[in-house]
């Protein structure tokens, strides 16, 4: 099946360029100049990949990136115009998976939409056992997290990233060795995408996000999974 991706920009210059880049790779394109038509077009016909420009004439970036979170784990990329640390978070915050900074050459975005496909086979692959931390019940066979014995709502990424954590519960896990274990081996990025993941996982999983009982950040060098 032809691998579809909704690409949210208004400039239609870079809209022609990432079409063209990502019909080189043999992928389908879906175009919307606006909020609104991607969130109707999503509904209608899905995608596999989602890349949203921030800045968006009337409903912005962070906004179809939140309604689009709230009904799919599919992952998605937000491009922005700066590196600025707030838009960064805002936009990983909102529920993005990955993001850009303009201008990006098409095979940069090209590699991180490979790497985020692959990902979409969740590390479920490498550990099927049934891994359990107090109320904490992970299920990676099932792709599932019990909490209490209620299921947690993670995306991909937060799942692959708390199974990560978990199948070596006490080793400290650096944040390059997650950006390769969970972002992709040929990826690259920045620190910032673990830490603002941690920070969504922990308000989903800890009794108090601000005093974590199981993901526990280790001063200077990363992060551990208490068991």
């Amino acid at each position: 099946m032809e691998t579809r991706v909704l690409t949210v920009e208004d400039d239609d210059s870079i809209r022609t360029v990432v079409k063209l880049a990502l019909e080189d790779e043999g992928w389908g394109v879906v175009e919307a100049d606006n909020g609104e038509v991607a969130l109707e077009l999503f509904r209608s016909q899905g995608a596999d990949v989602v890349l949203i420009d921030i800045m968006l004439p009337g409903m912005n970036g962070f906004e179809v990136c939140r309604s689009i979170r709230r009904t799919t784990d599919v992952p998605i990329i937000m491009v922005t115009a700066r590196s600025d640390t707030h838009d960064v978070v805002a936009g990983l915050e909102a529920g993005a998976d990955d993001y850009l900074t303009k201008p990006f050459e098409p095979k940069e975005l090209s590699a991180r939409i490979r790497a985020l496909l692959r990902r979409s086979r969740t590390t479920a692959d490498e550990s099927d056992q049934q891994m359990i931390f107090g109320d904490l019940d992970i299920r990676p066979d099932e792709a599932v997290v019990l909490l209490r014995g209620e299921p947690v709502p993670l995306t991909k990424t937060e799942f692959n990233l708390l199974v990560e954590l978990a199948t070596e519960p006490g080793k400290v896990f650096s944040r390059e060795t997650l950006l390769e274990k969970v972002w992709g081996y040929d990826y690259f990025g920045d620190g910032r995408l673990v830490d603002v993941h941690v920070r969504r996982l922990r308000t989903k999983i800890e009794p108090d996000p601000a005093d974590p009982r199981y993901v526990v950040t280790v001063r200077g060098l990363g992060y551990k999974l208490v068991p």
